[in-house]
This record gives structure tokens, C-alpha cells and sequence, in this order.
């Protein structure tokens, strides 16, 4: 490599680095028979992406959102992916889907509709994905719902106020609100998802995400951008 070419190239690599070490990896996503499209992601002024942290593509990030380290969100294949305002992606999370489209053809089978609007993955406000947690599109996520610790939603929607206790599977179904899935579950058939407990007074973790989502909003707020933070 001749000198001219290794110091535009290192040149380079700096510069990428310097846009990991300010604000983590937020960049476009690349041309491809499935994504004709070029996007950048759409961040509000108050969402914050930890140093460590990947987003790319046909993105939008609500207010007060919190994108930890690891965590990767990716609108590369399956575009438009949405994160509502105060919702949080933990450590090592990752937000995905499947093509919407190929050679310009759209695929309905693999977007979720919210309010007339189509997605590849929607997450709706005050929502927590915990540490290592995977949301496959097609997906929906409703308000004020916990996903739990390695739980993973395909081709699935769940509705509002859900608790998706750490390692459960759900897979093509619809979860209606004010349920919560049981810890390693693995629900793949709609009867299963419909006869799953709702959440009661005696829930222990009934309250749950109300203090994950005081945690992670925090660490959005400007005033503590320039502090040491850590996912709850």
C-alpha cells in the first residue's frame, strides 16, 4: 500500500473511531437487492447511544431513550424499526428483522401495523428490553412492558403492560395485555398465549418495569451524559 493510501486509510479509521469514542456506531445502512433505500437513523434530541452501542439503517429512536453498550439495532434488512419515547435497550440487546422488501416488491408478511403505519419491529414507550433480550421482526411491543433477560419475541406482538419473565421464548403469537409469561416458557401456539395469567395484585413483579424505566431514563438525561453509567 503506498504512503499516500495508508494515511488516507488511517485517516479513516480515526475517524470512525472518533465516532465510536463520542457517540457510539450510528450510521446508514448499505444498498442491497432487499434495501434500495439508503437511511440514517433518526435519533430525538434526548435519546442517547452508549459508546459501545450499534445503530444503523431505517431507525427511529424516541425521546429519552437509552441504547446500552452492546446493544445492536439494526434497520439494514427489515426497515423502519421504532423505539418509543422513555424505552430502554439493555446490554448486549438486539433489534432486528426480516426483509420488508425484495427487488423493490414489498413482503406484508413481515411487517407488524401500528396506527396505519407499517414496521419491520415497533416498541412502544416505557418499554424495557433487559440484558440480552432479542426482538425479531415481525414484532410489536406494547407500552409499559418488561422483556425479560434472554427472552426472545419472533414473529410475534405483545400488548401493553406485559411481563416477559427472563429466558422465554414467543414465537408467532399475539400476547394480549395485562399478561405476564413465566420465566423459560416457550410459546409457539396461540391457545397457549391466550390461557397465559394475567397480572394481579399478588404479581410479584407487577411493578417491575415502573423502576427499570426510572433507571434507564436517567442515564439519557443530559445532566448525567457526562457521568459513568451502567444498565440496571
Amino acid at each position: 500500500m503506498s504512503q499516500s493510501r495508508w494515511q488516507s486509510f488511517n485517516g479513516g479509521l480515526n475517524l470512525v473511531l472518533l465516532a465510536i469514542i463520542l457517540g457510539g456506531w450510528v450510521g446508514p445502512n448499505v444498498k442491497t437487492s432487499f434495501n434500495l433505500d439508503v437511511d440514517e437513523p433518526i435519533l430525538s434530541g434526548t435519546a442517547r447511544v452508549h459508546q459501545l452501542a450499534s445503530v444503523m439503517g431505517s431507525v427511529t429512536l424516541g425521546e429519552r431513550v437509552y441504547v446500552a453498550p452492546f446493544a445492536s439495532i439494526r434497520g439494514d434488512e427489515g426497515q423502519n424499526i421504532y423505539v418509543g419515547d422513555e424505552s430502554n435497550v439493555q446490554d448486549s440487546v438486539v433489534i432486528h428483522g426480516l426483509e420488508t422488501f425484495e427487488s423493490g416488491h414489498e413482503l406484508v408478511e413481515n411487517e407488524v401495523e401500528v396506527a396505519g403505519r407499517k414496521y419491520s419491529v415497533y416498541v412502544g414507550k416505557r418499554v424495557s428490553l433487559a440484558h440480552q433480550s432479542q426482538v425479531h421482526g415481525p414484532a410489536k411491543v406494547g407500552n409499559d412492558t418488561f422483556i425479560g433477560m434472554q427472552a426472545l419475541i419472533f414473529k410475534a406482538e405483545v400488548g401493553d403492560h406485559v411481563v416477559v419473565e427472563p429466558g422465554a421464548k414467543i414465537i408467532g403469537v399475539t400476547i394480549a395485555s395485562g399478561r405476564y409469561v413465566p420465566a423459560l416458557s416457550i410459546i409457539t401456539k396461540q391457545a397457549d398465549a391466550d390461557a397465559l395469567p394475567r397480572i394481579t395484585d399478588r404479581y410479584p413483579y407487577r411493578h417491575l418495569n415502573d423502576g427499570v424505566v426510572r433507571v434507564n431514563v436517567q442515564f439519557a438525561d443530559p445532566d448525567n451524559r457526562s457521568r459513568r453509567s451502567d444498565a440496571h
